[in-house]
């Protein structure tokens, strides 16, 4: 015996006749004897000292059958008593007068009663009868069928009927009589039809019971496999209690149907279900079986470990019962767990664990190399309600490895080798279980502490509680950001440090890195000594993020960098510049000093993608500058470069003068270099000089007056050039590039500069700058006079204005020839005159400049000039500028062009003049024939606005030539028209 799940009491004593059949009628008994009597015994006293109730006879009914009463069956929703003896009979209750009787019933071996239709079914030799009830006295036959052999057993199944006939099971159809059969029955024991509360049936075969549901198809349950095979079963849940021919067998109807008790009673002839127990007819005497109170079967069954059973008895207590239910079932569920830990079973333990909703550090705690974070909430020992939990709980604990480790020596055994890998593989399943469980409780933990964390937030938000708030709280800046007053963050600590260890050391350092980069509650000072001890340098990294230890990650990240680009490296993964910058671009709105500080490191390996991130973060310009002229002077010119390349608009002026400075101090040294070795050389050009000539000419943010200061007085003419011409000293510039650099493709690249920065519509004069040239050209003397001086006064003299470039006044000649020139450029270009800094003089004003130096005239650098840049140059002025003795041959490739150009501008404008005139005569002709319009009107001409005949009146015409109107009606129109426009304008007023 398992457990006692019944109590077997004696109920009626010494029955004076045989008992042949028993049924229950409320609290009373029904004994139908051999006699033909039914005595009728009832409860003598409330109860007896052992919870049972002791039963006399109330009353004895002498004649209620000719015959012994073979069978009974109580209609309590119809109110009467159906019993089998000679024939089938109604009687009525609670009086048991006889209200029917079927005669074709008589011989009947067996009947079933269908509750729910009000239908009966018998037997009677091979012929199988069904009769209805028409809610009186009466019954109407509805059917009869025959069968093949005589009927042992037979119970309804929704319509159908399931009959046990001799060695197999058939389906009869009430309602066409089909048959279809089931299986046969076997040769040991007669046939048995158990009718279950669903609708289904247990059908016997030899000591198996077969489930089938009501078209006698198998079920997927299984079978009940009882001792012997059974007389009679009576299914009451949570058992199945079947009449073996020595004992009663109890069998708990959850597969796979396990032995609950044994009743040891002789000579039981029939059993049957009472409200509240189980009723066993003896020859001359009743027993009954009560079920003992769940609450003790269920301590029955965990002290003698059939834990299984006793979870689904927990599930059978009343609903008013649940918290002791929950209370036990957790209890249950404990206790399971550990026993099965115990055995290895360890995911099955899991999830009776789970199943408990123990906390978790009480199964953590079967873990001992699980290293937990320290925390203010105190997890008490779940109370059990079921004695020699504790002793299970300690033996538990003490049951596993204090080390998930197997201690390894030097020399081992054979056998000890064997016992190594069992125990590893053990510890293996322990932790794979525990990484199962976790996961299954870790969705809930991370909610309420996220939840947590999003109340706090919104209560400091508000301000409410914002003292008692704050006094608790940690700051999430540093190590340790841990709130110590969070209960469900803390137990999320727990379980996401337990679970981090668990899937290293169970070699899963992939699913341990996913952990570490969603949100997780991980303790920072157990798993980064964990981590940094065993190398696992990715899932550090991704530890410090999350804690926003972004100084510790991005030290470890450039450590992870060097090692890297060593061959030796033992590290799998492997770090470029680049995830550097990556991670940086988060943290350029929080954090730009660190930023800034970390980018220093990878700015020469990857210069590109380092200035994008200053670009991208939006960091301030002046501050990537300052700190890389204190960190890296080195990189500060490169920054500027690459950020002016990529953004040229995020470069102030500041920066670009700054940047101009740089080039500048090292071309400086560079020439200082050169000096002292004697080998410098104007037409040499290093690559800084490249870049400081190539910023000197794009940008125009930088200070040329600052820089010029800086040049020396013998070298560098180029850069003094460019700075002259940013200052509009295009003469000085000019004559750099003639006198002292001898470049007049220089020259004249700076005039084609110049003049392309000033060619628009409204410049009318911009042709100047070449005029400029020429008269370099044309003095050469005057030019080179006094460069320093010149230079220095420009510098001292900073408000001084800066006189721009005008044209050369025409002198209003007197020849023919003049006047023609003058008159192919245009008479307004000859009102235009020349700057004194600007202007240049005639052949014969040259000698005021002849003093102290040669007066030779680069009369061939004028010529190619000319005949190069001839649509640029204005010629009238030009031409004044040449020395009488120039022959008109050397000018024919400036004077050519120029004139078929005028030519053609003349013969166009001829043209369109014509044209003009010509358009003028037929827009006249069109004039006239308009006005040349004929109107007739008739008697019956309307006026378009007051809609009546014109008649005689002064009218008007509209423009179309059709619309006609009074003309008194037209003024009207139009002075509506002006007083409407008025009072709009009045109404925006």
């Amino acid at each position: 015996m398992v457990h006692s799940a019944y109590d077997c009491v004696e109920l009626v004593r010494e029955c004076p006749a045989k008992i042949e059949s028993i049924e229950s009628y409320g609290s009373k008994l029904l004994l139908g004897c051999s006699d033909g009597s039914l005595r009728i015994f009832a409860p003598e006293t409330e109860s007896s000292s052992d919870g049972s109730n002791s039963y006399a006879l109330e009353r004895n009914i002498v004649g209620f059958a000719k015959k012994p009463v073979l069978s009974m069956t109580v209609v309590e929703s119809r109110e009467f008593l159906i019993s089998l003896s000679e024939s089938i009979a109604f009687h009525r209750l609670p009086s048991f007068e006889t209200i029917a009787v079927i005669t074709k019933a008589k011989g009947a071996n067996v009947f079933c009663w269908d509750h729910r239709r009000g239908f009966l079914c018998f037997a009677r030799q091979k012929r199988v009868c069904v009769f209805r009830h028409d809610g009186g006295r009466g019954f109407v036959e509805v059917k009869e069928y025959g069968v093949g052999d005589t009927v042992k057993s037979m119970g309804w199944c929704g319509e159908n009927i399931c009959l046990g006939i001799r060695r197999e099971y058939v389906i009869l159809n009430s309602s066409n009589g089909a048959l279809s059969e089931v299986f046969t029955s076997g040769r040991l024991a007669p046939p048995l039809v158990v009718s279950l509360p669903t609708g289904e049936l247990l059908l016997g075969k030899e000591n198996i019971g077969v489930f089938v549901d009501q078209n006698g198809k198998l079920l997927p349950e299984g079978r009940i496999c009882w001792s012997e095979a059974p007389l009679e079963v009576v299914i009451q849940k949570p058992y199945a209690i079947a009449l073996l021919p020595r004992f009663v067998e109890i069998r708990s109807l959850r597969a796979p149907y396990p032995l609950i008790q044994t009743v040891v009673l002789r000579n039981v002839r029939h059993l049957c279900q009472s409200n509240d127990s189980m009723i066993l007819a003896l020859d001359n005497s009743i027993h009954g079986l009560f079920p003992v109170p769940l609450g003790a079967q269920i301590v029955q069954l965990t002290a003698s470990g059939n834990f299984e059973e006793a979870l689904s008895l927990c599930k059978l207590l009343p609903p008013e019962d649940s918290s002791l239910r929950a209370a036990k079932e957790g209890s249950i569920h404990i206790r399971y767990a550990h026993y099965l830990f115990e055995n290895g079973s360890y995911e099955e333990a899991m999830e009776h664990f789970l199943a408990s909703q123990v906390d978790i550090t009480h199964v953590l705690s079967l873990y001992p190399s699980i290293i937990l974070p320290n925390t203010t909430i105190v997890h008490e020992l779940e109370k059990l309600d079921i004695d020699g939990d504790a002793s299970y709980l300690s033996r538990a604990s003490s049951g596993v490895s204090d080390d998930l480790e197997p201690s390894s020596t030097s020399h081992m055994s054979e056998s000890d080798e064997n016992a190594a890998l069992e125990s590893k593989k053990m510890n293996h399943n322990m932790l794979m279980a525990l990484i199962k469980y976790l996961q299954k409780k870790r969705y809930s933990f991370i909610e309420k502490a996220t939840a947590e964390g999003t109340e706090e937030v919104v209560l400091d938000a508000v301000g409410d509680n914002f003292a008692s708030y704050n006094r608790l709280k940690k700051s999430n800046k540093g190590r340790g950001s841990m709130p110590v007053s969070s209960g469900a963050r803390e137990m999320a600590s727990i379980l996401d440090t337990a679970l981090l260890q668990a899937l290293l050391l169970t070699g899963q350092p992939s699913v341990a890195l996913e952990l570490l980069r969603g949100v997780n509650y991980c303790d920072l000072k157990i798993c980064e000594e964990i981590l940094q001890k065993d190398n696992h340098s990715v899932a550090l990294l991704e530890l410090y993020k999350h804690n926003s230890l972004h100084r510790e990650a991005l030290e470890l990240l450039h450590k992870l960098v060097d090692e890297s680009k060593s061959s030796q490296s033992k590290i799998t993964q492997r770090f470029k510049p680049e995830d550097i910058v990556e991670y940086l671009k988060p943290l350029c709105g929080t954090d730009p000093i660190l930023v800034l500080e970390f980018s220093m490191l990878v700015l020469e390996s990857c210069p590109s993608q380092t200035i994008e991130l200053f670009l991208s973060g939006n960091i301030q310009a002046d501050m990537v500058s300052s700190y890389l002229k204190k960190h890296s002077p080195t990189m500060q010119a490169r920054y500027l470069e690459l950020m002016l390349a990529m953004n040229e608009n995020a470069v102030s002026g500041n920066l670009q003068n700054e940047m101009v400075h740089i080039y500048l101090s090292e071309v400086l040294d560079w020439h200082a270099g050169l000096c002292a070795s004697k080998k410098w050389d104007e037409k040499d050009y290093s690559p800084t000089r490249k870049k400081l000539l190539s910023a000197l000419e794009t940008i125009a943010g930088y200070n040329p007056e600052a820089l010029l200061k800086r040049l020396p007085p013998d070298a560098l003419y180029e850069e003094r050039a460019i700075l002259l011409g940013k200052m509009n000293q295009h003469e000085l510039a000019l004559s750099l590039y003639v006198h002292k650099l001898n470049a007049p493709e220089l020259a004249l690249s700076y005039c084609d500069r110049v003049y392309e920065s000033m060619h628009q519509p409204s410049a009318k004069y911009s042709s100047n700058i070449y005029l400029v040239l020429l008269q370099i050209y044309l003095n050469p003397r005057r030019t080179t006079a006094g460069f320093e001086n010149r230079i220095t006064n420009i510098l001292s003299s900073q408000n001084k204005t800066i006189p721009k470039l005008t044209s050369t006044p025409s002198i209003r000649s007197r020849g023919r020839g003049s006047k023609k020139i003058a008159a192919i450029e245009g008479a307004e270009d000859t009102k235009v005159s020349l700057s004194s800094t600007d202007s240049g003089r005639s052949d014969g004003d040259a000698d005021d400049y002849s003093e102290g130096g040669s007066t030779t005239i680069m009369l061939d650098k004028v010529l190619d000039l000319l005949s190069r840049r001839w649509d640029r140059i204005n010629g009238a002025q030009a031409l004044k500028l040449l020395p009488k003795e120039t022959k008109l041959q050397d000018l024919l490739s400036f004077l050519g062009p120029l004139l078929k150009k005028s030519s053609e501008m003349y013969r166009n404008c001829s043209v369109i003049k014509s044209l003009r005139q010509s358009e003028n005569l037929q827009v006249k002709d069109e004039l006239y024939s308009q006005r040349k319009a004929v109107v007739k009107i008739t008697g019956d001409s309307m006026c378009s606005l007051c809609h009546k005949k014109i008649g005689t009146s002064v009218f008007a015409v509209y423009p179309n030539g059709s619309t006609l109107v009074h003309f008194v009606c037209f003024r009207d129109s139009q002075n509506m028209k002006v007083v409407g426009k008025g009072s709009q304008l009045r109404k925006r007023l």
